[in-house]
């Protein structure tokens, strides 16, 4: 039988956000890539909420672009409302979250993908992993055609042995319709990769011209856009938004789920996977949350030239009679109609402790995965891994170092960490609680925080580099001088104080001093403060953040220094556990089972306590010095 053999540099399966980021980042690294995807029509698609960022996650989209990747610049391009969500709080948590016109953003990271250099685009279904001497060597299609690689990424989302289910309608496909990928589990397990069966949901989607917006409330975007790439002008994301309205459920919306619940595959026992905890059916929200009698209901666009409006809130595999009069009785729903039912899909995905701190399986070298595959859930999640993943399986062909970013440095970092070393038995969905060091990993500093390892990885440029560069020195010259820059008690002094509501001087004090204070800020000292220089408002905002919570940021960098200290303890790969007394056999169990890379690692994981991290300090002292 005659089959295509070809031969390139990395494979990547699957063209969802994580399959976008790993393709983009490895062939803009010059190596030969291929993506596969099972429908090219679904490249960056949005199979649930039309939106990108939002609280964490908009951490992590800041995070995506300041090290090279792409998420960033396409919802820039592509947004019809932008948000940023907890204002009210400290930057800490401040989250950048746009509403997407989902055909455009698709569309346009589809156009991004086929004009890249060193990067081809092929519909096909990948039904085999090659591997040889524990090392990947090649993908196998379902045609029988071979594609040799040195490296290879698996991005296959919500695709594999993927079943779409709602009441006892059940059927055998991905998201929205789309083709399964029903043979790639098969080999991954006869290479000895342990998978797991979780479950997701979306809701319906309604048809504008049958919702009466008059009985909902307006949800309006921010006057002023910020933008989430930092390479976007400002200027250009100045448009005219599109609205959202926000509705509820009531007591009658509950009693009709009640009722139902024995039609429900969540309840019945259909649904075998395991459904996403931060992220429940509006079945489960009326079963746990029994005391509430109103839910929120979000109702948005999806996008600017189609009638389809998204339901946010209302996720659901009920039956379709119950779900068109559950629908109902929600204030504007009365005469819905729906264009597409809600559904909960099941499919296949790995364990992650299968993998390093990189995203590569410790059991098969140069095989690396990231997004939903790897038992995460959300487009910002997914995208993030697969640009680590990406970078990775390039550098891995290169023959340089990996990126490996920990806790302290990226939001990035904290939700592999938590991937890798902890026990996930639901989606893990990314949230701010998340990071210890949080004051530190604000989405408005993600720039400074990894664009430099960006830049060393080779996804970033000369000229952004040195860009940044310009703005470090620019914020400290004006921390410092702010700092150092004395004012009296003038009766124009005081006066701008009474008018913001500030304490007025007995003696003279410094700007840095009333920046400190809550009612004040260094954009509002501007109209006393002669001598300040014209800089930019990305340099103003960390200048303010910088001095406001100096004593605090303080506090989180000596935690962080403790932190590195743990982190820099690396433990040998040819370790025996078993050879070291005094570690409790579950410790020994775990830490066989994870194969951590250093003393912070194994000290997350769960199982291994104070005291065996102890037992483990003593016997590396000991083998350093035998060794």
């Amino acid at each position: 039988m005659n089959t295509i053999e070809e031969n390139v540099d990395v494979v990547v399966v699957g063209a969802g956000h994580a399959g976008c980021e790993a393709a983009l980042a490895s062939a803009r690294l010059g190596l030969e890539t291929i993506v596969f995807t099972v429908s090219v029509d679904s490249i960056a698609l949005m199979p649930c909420n039309p939106n990108i960022g939002g609280s964490s996650k908009g951490h992590l989209v800041r995070e995506i672009d300041a090290l090279g990747g792409e998420m960033g610049k396409n919802i820039d391009k592509t947004f019809i409302q932008s948000k940023m969500l907890n204002k009210s709080k400290g930057p800490a948590v401040h989250s950048l979250r746009a509403q997407a016109d989902k055909a455009d953003y698709s569309r346009e990271m589809r156009k991004i993908l086929e004009n890249t250099d060193h990067l081809s685009v092929k519909q096909a279904e990948v039904t085999e992993i090659i591997v040889e001497d524990g090392k990947i060597s090649g993908v196998k299609t379902f045609s029988g055609a071979v594609y040799h690689c040195k490296a290879c990424v698996l991005c296959t989302g919500t695709y594999l042995k993927s079943r779409c289910i709602y009441g006892d309608i059940s059927n055998y496909t991905g998201p929205n319709g789309l083709q399964a990928a029903n043979y790639l589990t098969d080999s991954l397990k006869e290479n000895g990769i342990e998978m797991f069966r979780f479950k997701t949901g979306t809701p319906a989607r309604i048809d504008k011209r049958s919702i009466d917006f008059n009985k909902m409330e307006e949800q309006f975007g921010d006057e002023t856009v910020v933008p989430f790439s930092f390479s976007t002008n400002p200027e250009d994301v100045q448009i005219e938004q599109a609205s959202c309205w926000l509705t509820y459920t009531n007591e009658n919306t509950h009693e009709i789920i009640k009722k139902n619940l024995d039609r429900s595959p969540l309840y019945s026992g259909m649904i075998e996977g395991t459904g996403p905890r931060y992220c429940p059916s509006i079945e489960d929200k009326v079963v746990k949350f029994s005391d509430k009698n109103r839910h929120q209901v979000f109702i948005e666009p999806e996008g600017l030239h189609t009638n389809e409006m998204y339901v946010g809130g209302m996720s659901s595999s009920l039956p379709e009679d119950v779900q068109t009069a559950m629908y109902r009785t929600v204030p504007g729903l009365e005469n819905a109609k729906i264009v597409r039912n809600a559904y909960a899909i099941e499919y296949d995905c790995i364990n992650p402790r299968q993998l390093n701190a990189a995203l590569e399986f410790k059991n098969i070298k140069g095989l690396f995965s990231g997004g939903q595959f790897n038992g995460s859930s959300g487009y910002e999640e997914a995208a993030a891994q697969g640009l680590v993943a990406g970078i990775n399986a390039a550098q891995k062909v290169l023959g340089r170092d990996l990126l490996i970013l920990d806790r302290s440095e990226s939001y990035i970092g904290v939700l592999i960490d938590d991937l890798v070393t902890k026990e996930n038995h639901e989606p893990y969905r990314m949230m701010t609680s998340r990071s210890e060091y949080r004051l530190l990993l604000r989405q408005d500093n993600a720039d400074l925080r990894l664009t430099k390892k960006g830049y060393e990885a080779g996804l970033i440029s000369e000229e952004v580099y040195q860009a940044l560069l310009e703005k470090e020195k620019q914020i400290a010259e004006e921390t410092k001088r702010v700092d150092h820059t004395n004012i009296g008690a003038s009766k124009e002094i005081q006066r701008f104080l009474e008018a913001h509501n500030s304490t007025i001087l007995k003696t003279g004090t410094t700007l840095g001093e009333l920046i400190r204070r809550p009612e004040l800020t260094y954009e509002m000292l501007g109209e006393i403060d002669e001598g300040r220089p014209q800089l930019s408002t990305g340099v103003q905002e960390q200048v303010n953040i910088n001095i406001k919570y100096e004593g605090y940021i303080k506090r989180q960098l000596k935690q962080v220094s403790q932190f590195k200290k743990l982190e820099s303890k690396k433990i040998p790969e040819n370790i025996d556990y078993e050879d070291i007394s005094g570690l409790r056999i579950e410790a020994k169990q775990k830490l066989k089972l994870y194969m951590p890379m250093s003393i912070g690692q194994a000290s997350r994981i769960s199982g291994v306590t104070p005291a065996d991290i102890s037992v483990l300090l003593i016997y590396m002292e000991q083998y350093g010095r035998r060794s």
